[in-house]
């Protein structure tokens, strides 16, 4: 991990002082303990480093979303961002954890949850000890979240749930499973969805893991299939008022906010791209010279740094708007688009540089390219970002 003159300066630029202060400490915590080799060997048996994670989540890192009242350190997006950002810049296999606490369980709790929940849940993904795995996306269903056919049906005192979900992000390590179900009548579209906490060790919960591209890591990518899965009321997430309530939930700002922690993520993979392109094009020679001598090089490395600063303001813009409490459907969408689309760029363009060795395992490049084919899709695809910002800018469809 390189930090350049010019690096430095943008991050102090767009950083204030508290996240200048926390990107420093968590580029110190990986230089201690991450040796060389560790990510990709994390990416290749798909390994939980855990022992990493513990001593990020003792610097209270987790609670970046949380109000201090339950624990945490008090909502500050653009610094959880910064967070992401750095943790993806060494390793998903870090990253997809610290997301599944601070995002998925901190932030989505912290909005919808009732107060048993907040009570109860809050404190402990502030300390990293809880993660919440996004259940939504089905065999059958994608973007069409409130077509979701897994059903959530009343029997007395209990709640019982039947369905799959697929492509289901770290379920494997994954305390409760935040699952979006039909709990009303088919017809009721918008108005029939739930949103339950399911424990992944309740009876009928079946997890398998998919082999995927990239992200593959301990928190790897899944099926989940819900079998007869009989659970108290008490997990309807936002309690009894979040019964057939839970499209509100789905649509409000924490799918804003998930949208760019994934921009942040694909961010994090385009810096360390560019960071070990840039040194590669000076020490591999061709010529006689070393390759950044190269007219074609230059020009590439120099889009590379460009892109990555655009994708850079733009995420912070947008972080800085969700930040304010203001709904950001435009920003958010527009940075999840722009920055995942140029990042995958990038990293295509930086695997250039380094030829035919950025596509075998000993550089880290290949690992960034699998990675990064997977974020433009992740999180709500490019199309759709694009339909959102048509949409949300008032654009008429007919």
């Amino acid at each position: 991990m390189t930090d350049r003159e010019g690096d430095k300066d943008i991050m102090e630029t767009l950083d204030d002082t508290e996240i200048e202060l926390i990107r420093a400490t968590v580029r110190k915590v990986l230089a201690d303990n991450v040796k060389p080799g560790d990510a990709g060997k994390w990416d290749a048996e798909s390994i939980y480093p855990g022992h990493i994670l513990e001593e990020l989540n003792a610097l209270g890192l987790c609670g970046l979303t949380i109000p201090e009242e339950y624990g945490g350190a008090g909502r500050n997006i653009p610094a959880a961002l910064a967070v992401v950002e750095e943790l993806s810049r060494c390793s998903l296999a870090l990253a997809v954890p610290y997301i599944m606490s601070t995002f998925y369980g901190g932030m989505n709790i912290e909005e919808c949850g009732s107060p048993q929940q907040k009570e109860e849940l809050l404190p402990r993904f502030a300390t990293g000890e809880l993660k919440l795995a996004f259940a939504v996306t089905e065999p059958d269903i994608g973007a069409d979240v409130a077509g979701v056919l897994t059903t959530a049906k009343r029997e007395g005192q209990e709640i019982v749930i039947n369905g799959s979900k697929r492509f289901i992000t770290g379920a494997n390590i994954a305390d409760y499973l935040y699952t979006i179900v039909r709990s009303g009548a088919p017809g009721d579209r918008y108005k029939n969805l739930s949103i339950i906490l399911i424990p992944r060790t309740a009876t009928g919960v079946h997890i398998e893991k998919i082999e995927s591209l990239g992200m593959r890591g301990g928190a790897y990518t899944t099926d989940v299939v819900f079998d007869n899965v009989r659970l108290a009321p008490e997990l309807i997430v936002g309690g009894e008022a979040g019964w057939n309530n839970g499209w509100s939930m789905m649509a409000g700002p924490g799918l804003d906010v998930e949208r760019l922690e994934v921009a942040a993520t694909a961010l994090g993979l385009a810096s360390a791209a560019v960071d070990e392109a840039w040194e590669y094009s000076q020490t591999r020679k061709q010529f006689g010279v070393p390759i950044c001598s190269h007219q074609s090089i230059r020009h590439t490395l120099a889009d590379a740094q460009t892109d990555l600063m655009a994708s850079r303001l733009l995420l912070t813009h947008a972080a800085q708007v969700a930040q304010k409490g203001r709904l950001c459907r435009t920003e958010s969408a527009m940075a999840k688009l722009f920055v995942c689309e140029r990042a995958k760029k990038i990293i295509l363009d930086c695997q250039m540089v380094f030829g035919a060795y950025g596509c075998v395992r000993e550089y880290n490049m290949e690992r960034y390219v699998r990675d990064i084919l997977i974020l433009p899709i992740a999180g709500g695809s490019s199309a759709i970002q694009r339909n959102n910002i048509a949409s949300s800018m008032g654009l008429p469809k007919k």
